[in-house]
């Protein structure tokens, strides 16, 4: 049974794929406001920004290198020390043609494995998340089969990057192993359990225990919840040894019916809640070491 940590990591996810800006006006779109969200959640505790990027014009998600490379410039501008995790997850989703299913449809959004991680080895962040999930998304279907999971690891392992494994249900840890034993995947391992999504991993301690003890001894977690769980989440991943991760992308409120202002806010409540209970926030060298990634000096 692992205890609680004694430094614990947060990791801000500050705009997502999923949330919309109809759910919350707080939403960042342009590379300026996402990289200022960053900054933010960083001044309020957060050791970790994972990344997504949007079409500035509409809000739609966006894979378009450009943006990710203006956010990257502007964090890196005035902080030198935050660990990025950028994420590879967009272009994994299918939508079959209503008539014929075997062609798509409108809103797929499949495609070639080392594009979806082209961006990873151009900007080499710290982190990159590598979903393994294959599974029902609402009314689409989420597609990673084992393949293209080892083509995308290994664009991510070649340009130097930490693997982040998103996992949704015990099947995905099933398939993580498997790619350890052929050494796809190196440890100690960074991983994420996405609780509250439909159909996958459902929300509750005792999901959070089974998953833990699926994975190596060494491995380091954080359970993430999505909508009205975020903040229980974060609680309980703390409580069962591991990290945690709050951000708009993950919910939009702070509080029943009171919408979050920022990601920073968020990031306040959570550390407010790890401290409460006895515990400490790293820093973002203090979590390089936890990962075992390389310490980034001032002005590096």
């Amino acid at each position: 049974m692992r205890s609680p940590l004694n430094k614990v990591f947060i990791t801000c996810a500050v705009t997502g794929n999923l949330t919309t800006p109809d759910q919350t006006p707080h939403l960042p779109i342009t590379p300026e406001q996402i990289a200022d969200a960053c900054l933010g959640a960083a001044e309020a505790g957060a050791a970790i920004t994972h990344i997504h990027v949007r079409d500035p014009a509409t809000g739609a998600p966006s894979m378009e290198i450009e943006y990710y490379q203006d956010v990257v410039a502007r964090i890196r501008k005035l902080n030198t020390q935050l660990i990025l995790n950028i994420t590879t997850g967009p272009g994994g989703r299918f939508v079959p043609d209503h008539d014929e299913p075997r062609m798509f449809g409108p809103g797929t959004t499949l495609m070639n494995p080392e594009k979806r991680a082209a961006h990873i080895a151009i900007l080499k962040p710290e982190i990159a998340t590598l979903d393994l999930n294959t599974m029902n998304s609402g009314k689409q279907v989420v597609i990673n089969t084992p393949g293209n999971a080892r083509r995308m690891a290994k664009v991510i392992t070649e340009a130097g990057v930490k693997p982040e494994i998103e996992l949704f249900d015990s099947g995905d840890i099933a398939m993580m192993l498997d790619m350890v034993k052929d050494g796809t995947l190196t440890g100690p391992l960074l991983t994420s359990f996405v609780m509250g999504v439909p159909y996958g991993f459902q929300p509750s301690p005792e999901t959070v225990i089974y998953a833990r003890n699926l994975l190596p001894a060494d491995a380091q977690f954080t359970a993430i919840g999505i909508g009205r769980t975020v903040f229980s989440y974060v609680a309980q991943s703390y409580l069962a040894g591991g990290h945690v991760r709050v951000g708009l992308e993950d919910g939009v409120y702070l509080a029943r019916g009171v919408l979050a202002e920022s990601n920073a806010a968020m990031v306040t409540k959570a550390r407010r809640m790890i401290e409460d209970l006895g515990g400490q926030i790293a820093d973002p060298r203090e979590a390089r070491s936890i990962i075992g990634l390389p310490t980034r000096l001032a002005g590096a």
